[in-house]
């Protein structure tokens, strides 16, 4: 077994065990119990979310948290939620992924040379985590990327994209979040931005399947 696997079970089992934020603790497990009707017959994951892929992956995406009815009721990051029926075929496409679906934590999904987490490990109300909440999962992130030691990092969304400028020092001040853009962390790191695969982007046009597709082309190169 590779250091990294290894160290990536450890990591798993403190995320999964995290009940540093009380009003997350509180939410995800209210979620998990009340259910949505269309998933009355699951049972809800209804803990912190660890990131998954490949423990050598060359890159790193990192989303901003767990969905409530997703990732918060399967257990994997983008599983099961329209944020995923949008990201995960386009992952397809570029190569990153085996299958164009994600619906459950046995659904024989493989990710090639890419890591998929987020800068919140537990779904928030409103989808709106807190500067308090983000930071008591910072170290997670810095963890994962410190054991991944990925090349590229796609921040999906704003705040995934000032979580990682909270980490590097490197990226500068004047880097603004726009789609597309491309930025330099360090001499052996790059930092790629893109709008996030939610719903309220993706049926309003914020984000087409073409300008998400420009960007895993971007960092299949």
């Amino acid at each position: 077994m590779s250091i990294n696997i290894e160290n990536l079970d450890l990591l798993e089992d403190k995320i999964i065990t995290c009940k540093k934020c009380s009003r997350l603790v509180a939410w995800r497990e209210e979620v998990a119990q009340v259910k949505r009707k269309a998933f009355l017959k699951w049972d809800y994951w209804g803990k912190p979310v660890p990131g998954f892929g490949d423990p050598r992956a060359r890159v790193m995406v990192v989303g901003l948290a767990p969905g409530a009815h997703g990732s918060n009721r399967t257990g994997r990051m983008f599983t099961g939620d329209g944020s995923g029926d949008f990201l995960f075929p386009a992952l397809f496409n570029a190569g990153f992924a085996n299958q164009p679906n994600a619906v459950s934590l046995d659904d024989g999904l493989i990710l090639n040379d890419m890591f998929i987490t987020a800068v919140c490990r537990c779904v928030p109300p409103g989808n709106r985590p807190t500067r308090d909440e983000i930071q008591n999962c910072k170290n997670y992130l810095v963890k994962e990327i410190q054991i991944i030691k990925p090349k590229i990092l796609v921040a999906l969304g704003k705040i995934a994209f000032d979580g990682l400028r909270g980490i590097f020092p490197g990226i500068k001040s004047n880097c603004l979040f726009v789609h597309g853009a491309v930025y330099p962390i360090n001499d052996h790191q790059t930092l790629v931005c893109s709008y996030h695969p939610s719903r309220q982007n993706t049926q309003t046009g914020r984000l087409t399947k073409e300008m998400f597709a420009q960007i895993w082309n971007k960092v299949s190169l």
